[in-house]
């Protein structure tokens, strides 16, 4: 990844042919509808974290889909809520200035329930940005024979909106081809932004940290839902292994015991499985090592939420 990085600053990025299209792609939605498991699966590497948690992405995290067509910037954000501390006003905020900074729209819904008021919700914001929107209908895998009604629903809502639909199903791949056909055909012929084996604008060291936090929501479910957040401490990349210190932070001593768990066998288990997912990262060897720190209404608190990198974007 940091080869990548190192083409973009020294400039070595390839001339795109006649014809080739590219742009950004704004997957928006509510919270748990799988943003993520979608973008994932686009770009073909798990570079966004996932959970059956609610509001499980916290910063704008961007994916890069090359083909020998087009180049598509998948811009996954937070899940649109009512917020309720100063943490979900700065997540909601940057899902808004998302919106306003992509050329196309995917409205990624859960089609096994009806359209609700948080989706009407989103509908309004889109409709006021004059965009091209595609509503995507997905976890169609789990919708069960007769349920046509809820994909009427959303015909209903499209067709009010004057939207294209795409159903599928992000966990299995099906109705994927379609989409990606038709967001190319919405994008306007346009230059590498990339280079064409990179598939996110992160750095790796972010990556680590939300692998870890998705081992937390894995493990601990509602018992530590969202009052935690990671703080890599150092990365040393040796030429055998690569050694990262984090710190877990939570809002509570109770917090900090379930992460640590009896015995500090969750702290264990939570390091074993996020140590897993940051080889095949970085396709080597991780020594990981976690301490867990009480650091008191953190969410509330701007200056905090800066520190542990939440700012609003612009």
């Amino acid at each position: 990844m940091s080869e990548m990085n190192d083409m973009i600053t020294s400039g070595m990025m390839p001339i795109a042919p006649e014809g080739y299209k590219s742009g950004f792609v704004g997957i928006i939605g509510r919270p748990n509808v799988g943003k993520s498991t979608l973008m994932n699966y686009l770009v073909g590497q798990k570079i966004a974290i996932t959970s059956p948690v609610a509001q499980t992405t916290r910063n704008r995290l961007r994916g890069i889909l090359t083909t020998p067509d087009a180049q598509i910037i998948f811009v996954d954000t937070p899940g649109i809520h009512k917020p309720h501390h100063e943490l979900g006003q700065v997540l909601v905020k940057n899902a808004q200035v998302a919106i306003r900074s992509v050329d196309v729209i995917l409205f990624v819904v859960d089609c096994n329930a009806e359209v609700g008021g948080g989706d009407r919700y989103i509908a309004e914001l889109l409709t006021n940005a004059h965009l091209p929107v595609i509503l995507g209908l997905n976890k169609a895998d789990q919708q069960a024979d007769g349920n046509q009604f809820l994909d009427n629903s959303y015909k209903d809502l499209a067709r009010e909106n004057d939207w294209t639909i795409a159903k599928f199903s992000a966990l299995t791949g099906d109705g994927l081809d379609t989409l990606q056909t038709s967001l190319i055909d919405r994008l306007e012929p346009g230059p590498y932004y990339y280079p064409p084996d990179l598939v996110t604008d992160q750095p790796e060291r972010f990556i680590m940290g939300e692998l870890i936090r998705e081992q937390i929501l894995l493990l601990t479910r509602e018992e530590v839902p969202h009052s935690v957040a990671i703080g890599l401490d150092r990365v040393q990349e040796e030429d055998t292994i690569t050694r990262v210190w984090a710190t877990i932070f939570v809002e509570r001593p109770s917090q900090k015991g379930i992460v640590i768990g009896k015995g500090g066998t969750m702290l264990q288990a939570i390091g074993s499985a996020a140590r897993q997912q940051m080889q095949k990262l970085i396709d080597g060897k991780i020594y990981l090592e976690l301490f867990v720190k009480v650091q008191p209404k953190w969410r509330q608190s701007r200056t905090r939420l800066a520190e542990l990198g939440y700012r609003v974007e612009e």
